[in-house]
């Protein structure tokens, strides 16, 4: 049990740093792109860079996904990657349809990798929501007329 403690800890953590390194990427991204944003630009612009963006979090969140599943094959938890990866992937969304199960001591290594893909995702869905946010913020700018001061 502690060992399973000790691997989950170190999982979430590793995780944590993933996301955060990842988010930080697509931070710089934006930024970057921010500079080239035009009152007069294009929508399909603007989409492509949303898409962008939304393509990123898939690639951090897969990353770690694959994290996990790599362990459960170095744990010998399951007899090949695909159902590792599956299993992986359904556990981190928390979809968990319960086919496959993890059964052991390292079950709780599965139980942190659910918990903490739920607040992964949360992250996510709050960046994307502040970048999303940022962009409406920036075209509000620019489609209100100058205020003059009396």
């Amino acid at each position: 049990m502690t060992a399973a403690l000790l691997v989950s800890t170190a999982m979430a953590v590793w995780t944590v740093l993933v996301h955060m390194v990842g988010l930080g990427s697509l931070l710089v991204l934006a930024r970057v792109r921010s500079t080239r944003i035009s009152p007069h630009g294009s929508t399909l612009r603007q989409a492509l860079f949303i898409l962008l963006i939304v393509l990123g979090l898939f690639v951090v969140h897969a990353v770690e996904i694959w994290s996990f599943a790599i362990l459960y094959m170095v744990l010998d938890a399951f007899p090949d990657f695909e159902t590792a990866l599956y299993f992986s992937t359904s556990t981190f969304t928390t979809l968990g349809y319960g086919e496959v199960v993890m059964s052991g001591p390292w079950r709780m290594v599965s139980a942190m990798e659910g918990f903490t893909g739920f607040l992964m995702i949360g992250w996510s869905t709050a960046f994307l929501v502040s970048i999303v946010g940022k962009l409406r913020a920036l075209e509000a700018d620019w489609l209100e007329p100058p205020q003059t001061r009396d």
